[in-house]
This record gives structure tokens, C-alpha cells and sequence, in this order.
């Protein structure tokens, strides 16, 4: 399904746990979901300007962007990301996005909310560093496992994100909160 509706792009078809010769966190096609990159585009969270974080005003000052193969986030502190692959979920599918095994085993915790059925667009992930250490994210490499529940054909939504008209519809970039 994921193929033939261009719901993932790039699509990979298999599990990729090397590049170039050198082992990576995986991605691809898993036994039941499919597991997402994390793209070179960062916004590292700072308290430079000791301004509060609220999702009705948010200050853009209150991170700084990063364009790299790596972010380092703080102790005690998280960043934001975009996926490398586009999303168009059908309107009959709800995906969730759960943290890989290999990122939590260090603290690291990633959050994203449900992609609702008519979304599209890249993901906007949030990783948190739970440690009092500094944390380190790969670009390009696996950091989170989506998973696909398709309802039965009589008992799809009503109401999609496309049809309200969604605020995150379409997302290109690192996306920060909007009211």
C-alpha cells in the first residue's frame, strides 16, 4: 500500500543497517511498520534569552538552527527535526510514531503525534535528552518506527485533516508550534 499510493517518499522497500560500509541505526520497511530518518535540518532549543517556551507566542528565538550530520542536544534539553521522507497518509489510515529502542536505551525520547488520515507532508520530530549528559542524533540514520492502522472500508473517518484544514498541512521544514 505504502508504495503504490506514494504514501512514503523516499521508499525504502527493505531494512538498511549499513551505508557505505559502516553500520547505521536502521530504517526501511520493518515487520510491521516502517522506520523514519531523521533529516540534516535541526532547531537545538537554548535559554540564550531566557525566554519561556509557549506554544501561543512562541519566541523563534528560543532555538537556534542547525544544518548538520549530527546535533548535540544538551542535557536536560530537546530539539526539533524534520523526517527525510514525505508522508501522504490515505484517508482510511491512522499512523503512530513510536521512539526506537536503540535512541531510548540512551535517554533519548522522541516524540511525534499521530499523522491523521489526509495529512501530508515531513514530520516534525521533537527529541528530548532525558540525561544529564549531552546526546547525540544521526542524520540520515533511523530514530523512530511508524506504524499503520487501516480501518475497515465501512468505517472510514469522517472528517480528515485535509477536510478541516489542518494548521501542519503541507509542512516542508522544521516546523515549531502554531495556535
Amino acid at each position: 500500500m505504502a508504495l503504490e499510493q506514494r504514501m512514503i517518499e523516499p521508499f525504502e522497500p527493505g531494512q538498511v543497517k549499513t551505508l557505505s560500509g559502516s553500520r547505521v541505526v536502521s530504517f526501511g520497511t520493518s515487520s510491521y511498520g516502517y522506520d523514519i530518518r531523521c533529516s540534516d535540518e535541526f532547531k537545538l532549543f537554548t535559554n540564550i534569552n531566557t525566554t519561556i517556551v509557549d506554544p501561543k507566542s512562541f519566541d523563534p528565538n528560543s532555538f537556534v538552527d542547525l544544518k548538520s550530520d549530527v546535533c548535540i542536544i544538551p542535557p536536560n534539553s530537546f530539539a526539533l527535526a524534520r523526517t527525510v521522507e514525505y508522508f501522504r497518509v490515505p484517508r482510511n489510515v491512522l499512523v503512530l510514531c513510536l521512539g526506537k529502542s536503540t535512541y531510548a536505551r540512551c535517554g533519548i525520547i522522541v516524540n511525534v503525534t499521530p499523522l491523521e488520515p489526509e495529512w501530508e507532508g515531513y514530520v516534525t520530530l521533537e527529541f528530548s535528552n532525558t540525561t544529564p549528559l549531552p546526546a547525540k542524533i544521526y542524520a540520515n540514520e533511523g530514530v523512530a518506527q511508524v506504524i499503520f492502522l487501516e480501518s475497515a472500508p465501512d468505517d472510514i473517518c469522517e472528517t480528515s485533516y485535509k477536510d478541516r484544514g489542518g494548521k501542519y498541512q503541507g509542512q516542508v521544514g522544521v516546523t515549531p508550534p502554531k495556535v
